[in-house]
């Protein structure tokens, strides 16, 4: 290996590359092409995985949404068309019944008008249990969330969003403690979370706890909608079927009733994603390593026309007493030296087609590609499978070089 730091090995290269730049620059055109298709693309596919995350949050990506509808079928003496409800009861129902659940969330929403000294507005209110939390996290920008003492005692508090906060209150006023009216009942701030970090369902501007929401809006045990959550290793579509199942039976609805509950399975959405992201990065990594391959096939093929040119210089280092190993290690130094330059020519190309996509898509809340990037583990995979590719290339007109013996190399004209 201590060939590698003689200044004679390195010389002979640039003298090689040097002899015709134009043929040595398109030749590594292939390779560079590669090597920035696959920084380019497999860096796009990340960004596009980041932005899906970042819109997911912390959310609890197996789960389903169920909520009830109206009946599309007679049964047990009830007319088609029929109002179905969903209760506190049905959800408990459901967790002790369904193998794989890990949570079940009732949740109710309403509207309401908010006002806060002079100003107002109407939006959405939400009763909510602490679990929520969990399944579907809140960024805290102050305060907290909904805790047990708030369902226990039925209180009167409030989280809102960020966007409510800057709605009805003055800009860096001070808002946990305060009190805002919801339909003229005043309830205490007591949180304030980030806007827009992933959140599934109605929107949620206002949080109340559970207990006082059904209170205030006469609710009883009654639910507009809940989440389930699956535990990582249960198919959700399973814990679906089956929630419905059970629905149907507590309800007297129909066994082929479609229509008497609506679902949104967002765990189903969600692998469809993930496997869209996996399809693309190996596409990604196929159409990049092929198009290597043909590149380096290039340089293979134009070291063969040098080594054709230089015979008669082959000729005279093997008449002065270089080795055949000596003759085909040089042309494999050439043949990885070639390979390398474009490699990281591209690398670089790469990275910089990275940086321009996350300045123009990757700026904002409504970002399609975050911080498209690649790991230091793919760039060091691309480099080695150029050194590897870039040997195993330069054997074959190395081979060919020491293939022809001294006195002909000399009679070569």
């Amino acid at each position: 290996m201590m060939f590698l730091f003689e200044r004679d090995t390195w010389q002979e290269v640039y003298d090689s590359l040097s002899k015709n730049k134009l043929r040595s620059a398109l030749t590594m055109v292939g390779v560079w092409w590669g090597i920035l298709l696959l920084i380019g693309l497999l860096g796009s596919a990340k960004g596009l995985e980041n932005s899906f995350n970042r819109l997911f949050g912390d959310f609890a990506t197996n789960s389903v949404f169920v909520w009830a509808q109206s009946t599309s079928k007679p049964f047990k003496g009830f007319q088609e068309g029929r109002q179905v409800n969903l209760t506190v009861s049905d959800a408990k129902k459901i967790e002790e019944n369904v193998e794989g659940i890990e949570f079940v969330v009732p949740r109710n929403v309403n509207t309401a008008l908010v006002v806060h000294s002079f100003l107002s507005g109407s939006f959405s209110v939400n009763g909510d249990y602490p679990i929520l939390d969990q399944v579907q996290k809140k960024k805290m920008i102050q305060g907290r969330f909904i805790n047990q003492t708030d369902i226990d005692e039925n209180r009167k508090v409030v989280v809102i969003s960020e966007e409510i906060y800057k709605q009805l209150f003055e800009k860096d006023a001070e808002m946990i403690g305060e009190y805002i009216q919801l339909n003229s009942m005043n309830f205490k701030v007591v949180g304030m979370f980030e806007t827009g970090n992933g959140n599934m369902g109605p929107s949620s501007d206002i949080h109340i706890p559970f207990t006082t929401f059904q209170q205030i809006y006469n609710m009883g045990d009654e639910i507009r909608w809940m989440m389930i959550t699956g535990k990582p290793e249960y198919d959700i579509s399973q814990i679906e079927s089956d929630a419905k199942l059970i629905l149907r039976n507590l309800n007297n609805i129909h066994p082929d009733d479609t229509r008497a509950f609506g679902s949104f399975n967002l765990g189903k959405e969600f692998a469809k994603i993930t496997g869209f992201l996996s399809g693309m990065q190996f596409l990604t990594w196929f159409v990049g390593v092929a198009t290597l391959i043909a590149g380096v096939f290039a340089i293979g093929n134009i070291l063969l026309i040098t080594v054709k040119e230089r015979t008669k210089e082959i000729g005279v280092r093997r008449a002065l007493g270089a080795t055949p190993y000596e003759i085909k290690r040089q042309i494999i130094v050439e043949a990885v030296s070639i390979t390398l330059l474009a490699g990281l020519l591209g690398i670089i190309s790469g990275g910089w087609i990275l940086i321009a996509l996350d300045s123009a898509f990757g700026q904002g809340a409504g970002a399609v590609i975050v911080n498209a990037s690649v790991s230091i583990t793919v760039v060091f995979v691309a480099l080695l499978i150029l050194v590897v590719l870039g040997t195993l290339i330069g054997l074959i007109p190395a081979f060919k070089a020491t293939s022809i013996k001294p006195i002909e190399a000399l009679r070569e004209e």
